[in-house]
Parts: structure tokens; C-alpha cells; sequence
């Protein structure tokens, strides 16, 4: 066998991840620490990009160390990260001008109000298939320049640079050589033309972004430079990089129009493959690219749901139902069904389809019979009930899949798996490596490094674990979604 392997760093919304990939796909390592999640106001959420670098470093070192010791020799590193979360740094000394404002962050709400009558804004979802909302990358970059002293003059003079998560990992493995990101991660900032391939300059002087502070684009797989020695200990080929959910497209082998699959992370999010065409959603989803590869664009519909993880973290961490996240599947089952609660998990507002910046969380059907497990069951539910309405969104739009491919942290779940085939009506498919971003990012290391020769070579490597069939009732079923959205409108303010 192989002494090659495929290195992925994997950083999340509320872990940093190493792991380690045979050239057969099978998993041979995972260091993995978590960190701290900031809010320093309602609906706003920071992370402290030394604190993202340190565990991302901590973990690459430790499994290095691991391969080491098995004298496994890294073919390439693949770089995945949570998206659209947006960090400033000083060009000179690398250090980060502000906390990292996280892709679930609301701050610049009234911004995004303000710019809806903005000369230009109606090009907006034309050119980057994206929607005007606090969740993209680009008035976050310009809240920070304005609320920082000295950074707009700084960024005027070409001193700060701007990154998606996977930029400032690149910037400081590479000693501050390397100031790159890939096309999915820039078609994330809404300030990327996703049909003719670059930074769009309207755009950046609608969010009054400067074009100098923004990376250079390049492929999903391909030359990304390498890591200094002095970082890693070795000087290590950078070949892929991609966003969280387009790497699990990768991983999941979903190459073909049509195929979908859904990543059930702290948020999660439905990426259906259109292939070589942008299509434009009728029904507030987001039209993005999928991959690009040899030049050649691949594009996809992507419905975001902003909490899904993130409501397990908040039984676990807010209410002290459950020690560990894993828990929340027993207790859930402690319970035939939820007993008539909801649970609408809007602690930083709702994605897809609703686009509502201002929704709150609600905690809706209690009774003096409500208890723990009816709560945990609501919350498993309402990830399956935002599940539902993307994919209701996706069928208005003409396009229905016949399956549905699942991966994440959830996805070991089985009630969760057979809740989700219940209320979709879908075959639920869960592949054997469920860990479907980091594997992705390793194919696309393989793919840049030349170990792998095409994506069919992908595909190879894609096996199913287990798959789940739909066995619900169809009117507890209908009543259930129609509870559901009952509660999703009490939640939701009354001008959206």
C-alpha cells in the first residue's frame, strides 16, 4: 500500500479539524479542537482568528506528527472553511485588524436596508446570484473598515488585506507569501461575477470595498503555492481549496446535474448541481458556483439554513438538556413524537427561503406534558422542517430530486435520517465517510497534486453506508409541516 496520503485542514464555524485520506479514501487520522463562539450583541458572532489559526495549526501539527511516526509522506494539502466569515489583516505584520465577523452574523441588517434602493443593487443577483443580506462577506469587510480606526485609510493605501477563512490560512502556512482563494469561496463575498470570473468593481464601489484588498482567484484544484517550512516543519504542496458545502459536493461525488446532497454542520445547506448553467431561483434560493476546475465553471442552487447543529449546541450549552451533542438522538427517542412543540431556531434570524435578518428564535406548543425529550425532538425536527422548505423551494423552482445525499455531524443520527426521509418523502443516502468536507477538500488536493486524474476517479471512492425510505403517515405528516409553519410565521417579523 501507498505511503501517500491526502491532508485536509477543515475549519468549521465551531471546531478546526486535520485529517488524513489514503489515496483508496480511507481515513487514517482526525485531530480536532474546538473553540470558543463570540456574541457580543444579539445576532452578532465573532470568532478570534488567532484563536481559529491556533487550532487549525495545533491540529495540522498533531496528525503531521501522527504521519509521521507511520512514515506516511503528504502528497498535498486540501483547505475547506466555513464561508462568506470575513477577516482584515495588516499586510505588514499579519495580525488581524478585528475580530472575524462569522457567516451567521446580522450586524449590517440596516446596511443591507439602506443599500436596497443603492444605484446598482438590482445587478446584484444578476452578476453573483446572491441575495443583498448580512450573511455575505461584503458589508461585513466594510463594517470593519469603518468601525476600526485607521482601517479605511489603511485599506485605501493597500495595507490590509481582506480573506475568507481559507485566505488567512493560506497567508500565514505560506510566512505571508500567499494571498489566494478559490472561485467558490470569492462567489460567496457578493462581490464576485460568477459568470465572467472576477471581481466585479460596481459591486465594490456599491459596499465601498477596495478592489486592492481582495485575493487573487484560482481554481478549486491546481497550484496554491506551499507552506513555509518554519509553519509545518516541511514544505507542503497546497493543490485544493474549497467552501464547506461545495468540498462536500466534491466528497459526496456529486458531479452530475441533478444530484444534490445536503450538509448537516452548525448550519447546514442544500447544494443542488446545475451544471454549466446558472439558474436563476424564483423562490429566494441562491444561485453559486459548485466547483471550477480546468477553467471550466460548475454551478449549483444552494438553499442555507443558518441553524442546525447550532440548535443541538443550544440544548446542550443554553438550556443544559444534554452533556453532549450526541445525546440528543436518546433523548429524542425518549418520546414518540414532540408532543405538538416547535422549535423555530431563529437565534441569528433565517436562511433560505425566508431571508428574514430579524427573526428571533421561538420555543412555540408547550404544555404542562412538554418535557426534555419534546424539546430535543423539536429540535432534531426543526432542521428536518427547514430541510423541507428549501427542498419545496427547489421544486418550485422545476427541480426535484429523486434522492437525497446527507454527510456531517447529524448524519450519524438515525432518527434524524429517518425523520428527514419521513417529511421529505425522499431516500435519505448516507455514505460511508460521513466526514464528506474533508474529504472533499483531500480529493481536490488530489485532483491539484495530479494523484488524481478526474473526477471519475472520485467517484471511484464514493460508497454508500446506508440509505433511509420514507414511512410516515401522509396526513400526520402534512399536519406536522403545517404546524411548522404556523410557528415559522409567530417567529418572523411582521415587514418581512
Amino acid at each position: 500500500m501507498s505511503d501517500e496520503i491526502l491532508l485536509a485542514i477543515d475549519q468549521g464555524t465551531s471546531s478546526s479539524r486535520a485529517m488524513a485520506f489514503t489515496l483508496q479514501g480511507q481515513t487514517l487520522g482526525l485531530e480536532q479542537q474546538s473553540f470558543e463562539q463570540i456574541y457580543p450583541a444579539p445576532g452578532w458572532v465573532e470568532h478570534d482568528a488567532e484563536v481559529i489559526w491556533a487550532t487549525v495549526l495545533s491540529t495540522t501539527r498533531q496528525l503531521l506528527r501522527r504521519m509521521e511516526a507511520e512514515r506516511r509522506h503528504v502528497a498535498a494539502i486540501g483547505i475547506t472553511n466555513q464561508r462568506e466569515t470575513t477577516i482584515l489583516w495588516d499586510r505588514r505584520t499579519g495580525a488581524p485588524l478585528f475580530n472575524a465577523i462569522v457567516w451567521q452574523d446580522r450586524r449590517t441588517a440596516d446596511r443591507c436596508r439602506e443599500l436596497e434602493k443603492a444605484d446598482g443593487v438590482a445587478e446584484l443577483a444578476l452578476k453573483t446570484g446572491l441575495r443583498l443580506d448580512p450573511y455575505f462577506s461584503a458589508t461585513k469587510i466594510a463594517w470593519i473598515l469603518d468601525h476600526v480606526p485607521g482601517a479605511r485609510a489603511a485599506a485605501d493605501a493597500g495595507r490590509v488585506a481582506f480573506g475568507t477563512v481559507d485566505t488567512f490560512l493560506m497567508w500565514r502556512l505560506s510566512g505571508g507569501r500567499l494571498h489566494l482563494t478559490d472561485a467558490t469561496n470569492a462567489s460567496r463575498t457578493a462581490l464576485y461575477d460568477i459568470r465572467r470570473g472576477c471581481w466585479d468593481a460596481s459591486l465594490c464601489e456599491l459596499f465601498d470595498v477596495p478592489l486592492a484588498c481582495l485575493p487573487e482567484v484560482r481554481d478549486c484544484a491546481g497550484e496554491f503555492g506551499s507552506t513555509d517550512p518554519d509553519v509545518l516543519g516541511a514544505t507542503l504542496p497546497i493543490r485544493g481549496v474549497a467552501g464547506d458545502q461545495h468540498a462536500a459536493l466534491i466528497g459526496q461525488a456529486c458531479f452530475a446535474p441533478g444530484d444534490v446532497k445536503s450538509t448537516y454542520g452548525t448550519g447546514a445547506f442544500l447544494v443542488l448541481n446545475t451544471g454549466d448553467q446558472v439558474v436563476a431561483s424564483k423562490n429566494r434560493l441562491l444561485s453559486t458556483i459548485a466547483y471550477r476546475l480546468n477553467g471550466r465553471v460548475t454551478y449549483a442552487l444552494e438553499g442555507s439554513i443558518l441553524s442546525a447543529g447550532a440548535a443541538i449546541q443550544w440544548l446542550r450549552d443554553g438550556l443544559g438538556l444534554i452533556s453532549n451533542a450526541a445525546d440528543v438522538e436518546s433523548l429524542a427517542a425518549s418520546v414518540p413524537d414532540a408532543g405538538g412543540v416547535y422549535l423555530v431556531p431563529a437565534f441569528t434570524g433565517l436562511g433560505a427561503p425566508y431571508w428574514d435578518a430579524e427573526a428571533r428564535g421561538a420555543l412555540l406548543g408547550l404544555n404542562r406534558a412538554s418535557s426534555r425529550g419534546h424539546i430535543a425532538r423539536a429540535a432534531l425536527d426543526s432542521v428536518v422542517y427547514q430541510t423541507y422548505d428549501l427542498l419545496d423551494a427547489m421544486e418550485a423552482d422545476g427541480l426535484r430530486p429523486i434522492h437525497l445525499n446527507v454527510d456531517g455531524g447529524m448524519a450519524q443520527n438515525d432518527l434524524f435520517m429517518q425523520r428527514l426521509a419521513d417529511i421529505l418523502q425522499l431516500s435519505i443516502l448516507r455514505p460511508v465517510i460521513t466526514e464528506s468536507t474533508a474529504f472533499g477538500a483531500a480529493c481536490l488536493a488530489g485532483l491539484g497534486a495530479g494523484t488524481f486524474g478526474s473526477l471519475d476517479d472520485i467517484s471511484a471512492l464514493a460508497r454508500a453506508d446506508r440509505s433511509f425510505q420514507p414511512a410516515a403517515e401522509q396526513n400526520v405528516r402534512l399536519a406536522e409541516i403545517a404546524g411548522w409553519r404556523a410557528a415559522v410565521s409567530r417567529a418572523r417579523t411582521p415587514t418581512v
